[in-house]
C-alpha cells in the first residue's frame, strides 16, 4: 500500500475547490522557487512542496516536458523558457500595453508593416533571451509570424543587436559581431536583411528611458524584398517618444 505521508502537502494543505491534485502538486513545485534561488536539487523542491522525492520526480518530468523546468547537468531544475513565454503574454495585458502599443499600432498604420517591443529576459542558468512582448501585425498578408511572448535569438535580428549594442556591457560578443555593434551604437539604429532569417529584414532602435537605461527594442519586420530605408527614421523617431514615457 502507498505511504500515507505524516504532513500534508502544501497542494494538499490549500487545494484549489474541484481541481485537479496533481496540478495543485506542479504548481506547488514551480511556487517552490524564491527570489535568489537559480537551481534547486530535487530533495530542496520536494522538502519545500512538503512530497515524496518519487511524487516530485514524476511532476518534474511533466514541467520539463512543457519547458516549465529544466533539468541542469549536475541534476538540479531550474525554471525554463516556458515560464518567460506566459510572463510575456501576462505583461502585454498589464498597463505597459497602453503605453507601448498605441506607438506600435502608429508605426505599423504608417510604414504598413508590423512592429514589436522586445526586451532581454534573463535564464535561470545564466545568458538571456530576446522576449517579442507586445506586436502589432501589419496588415498584409505576406509577413512574419512571431507573437507577443515568443522567444527569439539574442543574437540574430535587428532587434537583438539593438539589445546586443545598448545592453549591460557586460556581454561578450563574438569579434566577427564586435564591429557590426559599435556601428549600431553609434547611429542609434539597426537595419539588417536576412540576419535572423533569409526571408526577413528588420529594422530596430533603442527604447531609451530618461536616465539612459535600456527599456526595449522598438522593431519594425518585413519580407526582404520589401525592405527600404525609408522607414528607419519613424522607427527611430517612435523609439525616442516612448523611451521617457517607460519607468524603470
Amino acid at each position: 500500500m502507498p505511504r500515507k505521508a505524516q504532513t500534508a502537502s502544501v497542494a494538499d494543505a490549500d487545494a484549489a475547490p474541484g481541481g485537479a491534485a496533481a496540478v495543485d502538486r506542479a504548481l506547488s513545485l514551480l511556487a517552490a522557487f524564491r527570489p535568489g534561488d537559480r537551481a534547486l536539487p530535487l530533495a530542496e523542491l520536494a522538502g519545500r512542496a512538503r512530497l515524496y522525492k518519487s511524487t516530485a520526480l514524476r511532476l518534474l518530468a511533466s514541467l520539463e516536458h512543457g519547458a516549465f523546468v529544466v533539468r541542469q547537468d549536475d541534476g538540479r531544475y531550474a525554471l525554463g523558457p516556458a515560464i518567460a513565454r506566459l510572463h510575456g503574454i501576462y505583461a502585454a495585458a498589464s498597463s505597459l500595453e497602453d503605453t507601448v502599443m498605441p506607438v506600435l499600432r502608429a508605426l505599423v498604420e504608417r510604414t504598413g508593416e508590423s512592429a514589436a517591443f522586445h526586451v532581454r529576459r534573463d535564464q535561470p542558468g545564466g545568458g538571456w533571451v530576446r522576449l517579442c512582448l507586445l506586436r502589432v501585425d501589419s496588415p498584409q498578408l505576406l509577413r512574419d509570424h512571431v507573437r507577443a511572448g515568443d522567444l527569439l535569438p539574442a543574437d540574430r535580428g535587428a532587434g537583438a543587436r539593438v539589445l546586443q549594442a545598448f545592453g549591460p556591457q557586460t556581454d561578450s560578443a563574438p569579434p566577427q559581431d564586435a564591429e557590426l555593434l559599435a556601428q549600431v551604437r553609434a547611429q542609434g539604429w539597426c537595419a539588417l536583411i536576412g540576419d535572423r532569417t533569409p526571408e526577413l529584414a528588420g529594422i530596430s532602435a533603442p527604447v531609451l528611458r530618461s536616465d539612459g537605461s535600456l527599456a526595449g527594442a522598438l522593431t519594425l519586420t518585413m519580407p526582404t524584398q520589401r525592405y527600404a530605408e525609408e522607414p528607419i527614421a519613424a522607427v527611430v523617431e517612435a523609439a525616442r517618444s516612448l523611451g521617457p514615457l517607460l519607468r524603470g
